[in-house]
């Protein structure tokens, strides 16, 4: 099992309880140093808040964790492709790599009409991460 696939199964755990909560089946961690350093899932149904995606509450973990709002030196697993909403988060970050698995075309960050996850015209955010997605079981 290689390091993608290592973080991936952590993710995919938590998709699990995500969707045991009654939340849609999205887990995330932050790694930094080959440590994850936050980790978060799909939240938005307990609190009725859209911003608890699982990307999102993994980063806020990671800050609250690290002590530090610039995570350049991390790198994001997810279950699904960042949307829009944590595309936006991501890159105010700096996180320098994301890994998916399972591509959201409609509002994806990456793949979607809209990839603000690799935009490059926006100055104040520094350059992209790098982006693969893995093919799921």
């Amino acid at each position: 099992m290689n390091r993608h696939e290592v973080f991936m199964k952590r993710c995919q755990e938590l998709a699990r309880q995500a969707a045991q909560t009654g939340n849609t089946p999205v887990g995330a961690v932050v790694v930094c140093g080959g440590i994850i350093i936050g980790e978060g899932q799909e939240a938005t149904r307990p609190g009725n808040d859209i911003t608890c995606h699982a990307e999102v509450e993994a980063i806020r973990d990671a800050i609250r964790r690290s002590g530090e709002s610039k995570l350049s030196d991390c790198s994001l697993y997810t279950t699904h492709e960042p949307c829009i909403l944590c595309s936006y988060v991501i890159r105010h970050h700096q996180l320098a790599l994301v890994v998916f698995e399972i591509a959201v075309p409609t509002v994806g960050g990456f793949t979607c009409p809209h990839p603000i996850l690799t935009v490059t015209d926006i100055s104040v955010w520094g350059p992209p991460p790098v982006v693969l997605q893995l093919k799921g079981d």
